[in-house]
């Protein structure tokens, strides 16, 4: 099997800045030179999952408040957030790391995010690729423990071998979750394609000039 390069993959990035000093320490203090990459890898998985809390209601385009150490600092953000954390943990532990995009139906959708979106898709879901024994393995570090625990349903976990991608299904057996539309993979997180398909698919959320409003967007 040929070698793949994975330099794009383990360098930093604008938005993925994993030569920032706080994610730097961070991902070691998770993660220790005593460990393989498959267990360095599920444990940052599992620090950013639960560490840093799943926030969609406040959704920054501002392209200077947007990275890794950023979502650190906050320790809060939605999943492009966390995956932009997590992808900056995997390649200062360096671990090969890139980030997918997708249009996901009937995840973890409280009524109130429902009528702020006017719509049950939700666009642009980021999720996470580490390169480990020699293949991608997905994972999904959105919704920490404690927001799973008040929606009934189990936290996803993430053995560094299978992919861990939202859950299909809820408690009671009913479909939960759909992947509707794949963007692809990336090396970082492809800004005007993020911001075009925002402004595609929620324009109540921008004002006539295509700036978000102020309430959407603090």
């Amino acid at each position: 099997m040929q070698k793949l390069n994975m330099d794009e993959y383990l360098h930093p990035t604008k938005f993925i800045d994993s030569d920032s000093p706080e994610v730097i320490a961070y991902a070691h203090n998770h993660a220790n030179a005593t460990m393989s990459d498959r267990e360095k890898a599920i444990a940052i998985y599992l620090a950013v999952r639960d560490d840093i809390a799943y926030d969609p209601y406040h959704i920054i385009l501002d392209p200077s408040a947007i990275s890794g150490s950023l979502t650190l600092q906050r320790r809060s953000g939605y999943c492009i957030e966390k995956s932009l954390l997590l992808a900056a943990c995997g390649r200062a532990c360096d671990i090969p790391s890139r980030l997918g995009f997708s249009i996901v139906q009937n995840h973890l959708s409280s009524k109130k995010f429902i009528r702020m979106l006017r719509s049950d898709k939700f666009v642009f879901h980021g999720y996470n690729e580490f390169w480990l024994d020699n293949k991608w393995v997905k994972c999904t570090p959105a919704f920490n423990k404690s927001l799973c625990e008040k929606f009934g349903t189990q936290p996803l976990e993430f053995d560094g071998v299978h992919d861990s991608i939202f859950q299909e299904f809820s408690p009671d057996g009913k479909n939960y979750m759909k992947y509707i539309h794949e963007y692809g993979q990336f090396n970082d997180l492809p800004y005007e394609l993020f911001v075009s398909e925002i402004k595609k698919h929620y324009p109540h959320l921008f004002d006539e000039k295509g700036i978000m409003l102020e309430h959407f967007n603090n």
